[in-house]
């Protein structure tokens, strides 16, 4: 089994918790970013992509259970992860959803020995309430680039500005934090 759910209470009297994905929660993942794959907010992942990837996943519920944000944790390198697919269903906007997905990730990311976390965001204000920075592209050395480049993820590609995802990142601002 995997972890249990943690609770959040928020104003407004209203609970989520957040809890690692599951392979069942993949449809309404899908569900909950594609308005945002659609105004190029965040890019689209297959069924396969996100299936692949699952336990990178964290997921918010509400009391009933039903899916109302999502974020996951992609490792990078030995010191370095990604903060990536962060999304929250409108309804729950600005009611601590993201955040607490956030703070879940991080927490994640410093078990794990990563020491930095960095996410390419439209929403920037909101990374930046959260203790993000923008940041210049050289977040790595010359040899960890090397051997970045040799990965097949579209989101490393992202990350190093390959000019074949150019298209995905226009306008995106690179955001670091330091845990």
């Amino acid at each position: 089994m995997g972890k249990p759910a943690v609770p959040f209470p928020y104003a407004g009297n209203v609970n989520f918790s957040v809890r690692p994905a599951r392979t069942s929660d993949v449809p309404m993942m899908q569900q909950l970013v594609e308005p945002l794959v659609q105004q190029r907010i965040l890019l689209g992942k297959d069924s396969v992509v996100l299936y692949e990837a699952i336990q990178e996943f964290t997921v918010a519920v509400d009391e009933d259970g039903a899916l109302i944000g999502c974020g996951a944790l992609h490792v990078f390198w030995e010191d370095l992860g990604e903060v990536r697919t962060l999304a929250v269903a409108a309804g729950w906007l600005g009611r601590g959803v993201g955040s607490t997905l956030l703070r879940t990730l991080e927490s994640a990311a410093s078990t794990l020995g990563l020491t930095r976390l960095f996410c390419l965001t439209f929403e920037v204000d909101f990374f930046e309430r959260n203790g993000y920075v923008a940041s210049p592209l050289a977040l790595v050395d010359p040899v960890v680039y090397a051997e970045l480049v040799r990965s097949p993820d579209e989101g490393v590609a992202e990350f190093l500005d390959l000019a074949r995802v150019k298209p995905n990142t226009l306008g995106n601002t690179r955001m670091l934090k330091h845990l």
